[in-house]
């Protein structure tokens, strides 16, 4: 696999268990790549550590007047530099590719199970650790799989050296091959400590993080209720917590930093010490104490890769444990994903949960007293509810259950918009660019969403858009939009897609009464023939719904026109009206505690 393949085809199945299993994974899926650093690696170390032993027969054949061993020592000095520069280079080249891939594959990871879940996601994990674990996680996971070649490069190459040492030079040998393990494992002890308090500061600087988000987000709210400066000094409060946090994984860092500096050089004082003494007994030459201090110095060198594969771990061990346990998160109806051919997906939508019912062809309206309820229930009807409790019978399409569809087929025929749609930062014409019927064009459903002021301000706030609003920019979720102008875009862009079933919740709760008219007018006449269920409570969209279903308590109770059920209904009339003063306790009283008055009525 190279990066000019991305994206993979298929990332795979992880092992999501833990996430020290998580990081094998990983790396047993770029074995390859693995190996191809590895052996880049052992050459670069290789030719570094021969080195030194160019540098001694030089220096033994100057003392002994040997021109021709001069000769030969210069020959091998140039092929071990150039087969260091070449071992170097493609070490690099191949680190960063394992880097790369290793990336890319847990994003995808991380998109598909997005996909998977939607809405569900979070609220079972919160959005910043989502965004957390593909952004600066993602980057620790990539540096340990990436610096596990050259780990096990350095590994393989120090073996080799010292055993060579200790044959060549048994008494330096020894002292050295007992050294190097010491120098590699001292600053394990501290490793832990230093990652904790790193994923403090982490923890705190996306506190203050999101503090700054939503404080930006409602800037406009906060200057109306002069909020300001409590928001401020939270922000200040929050900004110090994360000096300080930082100021203690700094010193941790610093003395880690001190102990590589400190340890070996008492190791290469130790080693020239020793030396000179075994040299003036005449137990070794100068060029062999040179070529004992060269390997010594190059040691030094795998010492490191020990050192960062260490901490590597100690921060991606965390961070994988992070993405496994974003990734472990299953839908409750697993038979969604199962493979086989794929039932016509038309027809009647029913919910054999509440007993809503949604005629084919037909404009539906749902109102429920409880929001949140209609939000669940709309994502129910989707296919979307991944964390619905166990047992909870599947919504039928044309009497097929959407669960045992796969995922993607279920969500292009039943299309679900909730009250909070997101609008990605782009161009209009990218935003009304997705996967649709093509029967409807960007210009009717922009019609029909009652679009025509919304263009208009966007052209002119565009500056790139030469008066053309499709070319228009908008910004990241649609902050420089009003309310009302965002959730008419997003029913522009549900409309182009022309779903076989359309569900929308509250779409137009933050339009005055004329737009919304003209917005149930336009959806009507849009999407004449296909099945379309709206969640609201407004009497615009209720008197032009074809059926309208009155649910309490996560049941249908009462179904007709809206006209019938105002004559039928107090509690729906109460409802949809929002007067309490006939039902004082109208949204909390069960359907048999009505008042015998109202019963007769």
């Amino acid at each position: 696999m190279q990066i000019r393949d991305l994206p993979y085809a298929d990332p795979g199945r992880p092992d999501v268990r833990s996430g020290p299993l998580f990081l094998l994974w990983l790396g047993r899926r770029q074995l390859g790549g693995q190996v191809r650093a590895m052996l880049w690696g052992t050459l670069h170390m290789a030719s570094v550590a021969l080195f030194p032993l160019a540098v001694g027969m030089a220096v033994q054949a100057v003392i002994d007047g040997s021109q021709a061993r001069l000769a030969t020592a210069g020959a091998l000095m140039l092929l071990l530099g150039a087969l260091t520069a070449l071992g170097d280079t493609m070490l690099h080249r191949a680190a960063v590719t394992n880097w790369i891939l290793v990336a890319a594959r847990v994003q995808q990871l991380l998109a598909r199970k997005t996909a998977e879940l939607g809405s569900a996601l979070t609220r079972r994990v919160a959005a910043g650790e989502v965004v957390a674990v593909s952004t600066g996680d993602v980057e620790k996971i990539g540096w340990f799989v990436e610096s596990l070649s050259r780990f096990a490069s350095a590994a393989f190459t120090t073996v080799v050296v010292c055993a060579a040492l200790v044959v060549h030079q048994p008494a330096l040998g020894t002292v050295v091959a007992v050294g190097v393990p010491v120098l590699a494992l001292a600053v394990l002890p501290l490793l832990p400590p230093a990652a904790e308090r790193a994923d403090e500061q982490r923890e705190k600087a996306g506190r203050a993080t999101e503090l700054a988000s939503d404080t930006v987000a409602g800037l406009r709210v906060l200057r109306g209720i002069g909020g300001e400066e409590l928001f401020l000094s939270r922000y200040r409060q929050a900004s110090q917590e994360v000096r300080q946090a930082a100021v203690r994984s700094a010193r941790m860092w610093a003395l880690i930093a001190a102990v590589q500096v400190v340890l070996p050089g008492l190791l290469l004082i130790a080693v020239v010490w020793y030396g000179v003494t075994l040299a003036q007994d005449g137990r070794i030459g100068v060029g062999e104490l040179v070529t004992v201090y060269g390997v010594v110095t190059f040691l030094l060198f795998p010492l490191r890769q020990f050192e960062e594969i260490a901490m590597a771990y100690s921060f991606s061990r965390p961070s994988a444990q992070r993405a496994a346990r974003v990734l472990g998160l299953e839908r409750t109806a697993s038979a969604a994903d199962a493979d086989g051919p794929v039932p016509a997906l038309k027809g009647d939508l029913y919910d054999p949960a509440s007993g809503l019912l949604a005629p084919a062809g037909r404009l539906t309206a749902v109102v429920c007293g409880d929001p949140d309820a209609a939000g669940r229930l709309a994502e129910r009807l989707g296919g979307h509810a991944a964390d619905a409790p166990a047992g909870t019978p599947s919504v039928l399409l044309g009497g097929v259950a959407l669960d045992e569809v796969p995922l993607d087929a279920a969500r292009v025929a039943v299309l679900v918009q909730d009250k909070d749609p997101v609008l990605l930062s782009g161009t209009l014409a990218e935003l009304l660019d997705v996967p649709s019927s093509g029967d409807v064009t960007a210009e009717a459903a922009l019609a029909a969403a009652q679009c025509e002021d919304v263009l208009v301000s966007l052209a002119r706030a565009s500056a790139d858009s030469a008066g053309d609003p499709a070319r228009a920019r908008i910004t990241e979720r649609g902050r420089s939009l009003s309310g009302g102008q965002r959730q008419r875009l997003a029913l522009a862009r549900s409309l182009v897609a022309d779903p076989e079933v359309l569900v929308l919740d509250e779409p137009t709760s933050a339009v005055d009464s004329h737009t919304e008219a003209r917005i149930a007018d336009g959806v009507r006449t849009l999407r004449q023939g296909r099945t379309t269920v709206v969640f609201s409570s407004s009497p615009l969209l209720l008197d032009r719904a074809d059926r309208v279903a009155f649910l309490r308590d996560g049941r249908v109770t009462a179904t007709g026109t809206h006209g019938e059920l105002l004559r039928a209904d107090p509690v729906y009339r109460a409802v949809v009206t929002r007067r309490t003063d006939e039902e004082p306790d109208i949204r909390l009283a069960k359907p048999d505690e009505r008042e015998p008055a109202e019963e007769s009525a």
